[in-house]
């Protein structure tokens, strides 16, 4: 069974005032077939757990590791990660002028398979995986992202999720920016996706909205770059009633504590 495996990682960026530490001793288990959610107030660093897990090269990774099925991920490129399994669901996608949606799809999958897929096959599961997602079938020939909307730029997210089929999946805010029918359009492409391969999904977000579609199996509550507690599902019901102050609050404290 495959397993995405983080220890005590610990990551900083350099900024103006000099080096800041972000996370700060992160552990976290996904098991194949898992869905895990990860809230948290802004600032707390989820995002920096996804771009450090995907290789982003602003994030400088001080202490801790990152394993796949027992490779060390930290050693890995940014291809070798994908090639390995591992897929980003962009919170800000960017635009490729000049590259059609189409052509970077195949261009994909042929990277990560190591030889093209069948023409005929592949236009048949583009063309199912658009309709699935409510996308026009000129979708195709537009450039990545370019004049997309917020809604437009998920769903190709998800298109892509759903076309290279990776072995864990992080999803970074994806419910941001997105109406209650586009909302439903995406997690029931997650949803299927997950039915389909029995991926792992590391799920970030702000809200609760979401849950109601993909139901995460663990629930892990992230403030001042480490998780602050976990749990079930219900753990997401209590931050909806009761937010993160809590959290916050105790983390400060912490913080002053350990300072004095």
């Amino acid at each position: 069974m495959s397993t995405l495996e983080i220890r005590d990682l610990q990551v900083s960026i350099d900024t103006e005032q000099g080096n800041k530490p972000i996370l700060k001793g992160v552990d976290l288990t996904i098991n194949k077939g898992e869905i895990h959610a990860v809230m948290g107030p802004n600032g707390s660093g989820k995002s920096t757990l996804a771009y450090t897990i995907a290789g982003h090269p602003r994030y400088k990774v001080d202490g801790g590791s990152i394993r796949l099925d027992g490779q060390e991920v930290l050693d890995m490129t940014v291809d070798e990660r994908a090639k390995a399994g591992l897929f980003l669901a962009m919170q800000y996608p960017v635009e490729i002028p000049g590259v059609t949606v189409a052509n970077f799809l195949r261009t994909a999958k042929t990277a990560l398979d190591g030889e093209a897929p069948a023409l005929r096959t592949w236009i048949k599961d583009l063309r199912s995986h658009m309709s699935d997602l409510k996308m026009d079938a000129s979708f195709a020939e537009r450039n990545v992202n370019e004049g997309f909307s917020g809604g437009e730029k998920k769903r190709h997210e998800i298109m892509q999720l759903e076309l290279l089929k990776p072995k864990f999946a992080i999803l970074d805010e994806t419910d941001s920016g997105l109406d209650v029918d586009a909302l439903k359009i995406v997690s029931e492409g997650v949803n299927r996706a997950h039915q389909a391969t029995d991926l792992g999904i590391l799920m970030i977000t702000h809200y609760t909205r979401i849950l109601r579609y993909i139901k995460p199996d663990f629930v892990h509550v992230f403030v001042d770059g480490h998780v602050a507690e976990q749990g079930g599902p219900e753990l997401a019901d209590q931050l909806e009633n009761e937010g993160y102050d809590r959290y916050v609050t105790a983390s400060a404290a912490a913080a002053a504590a350990a300072g004095n």
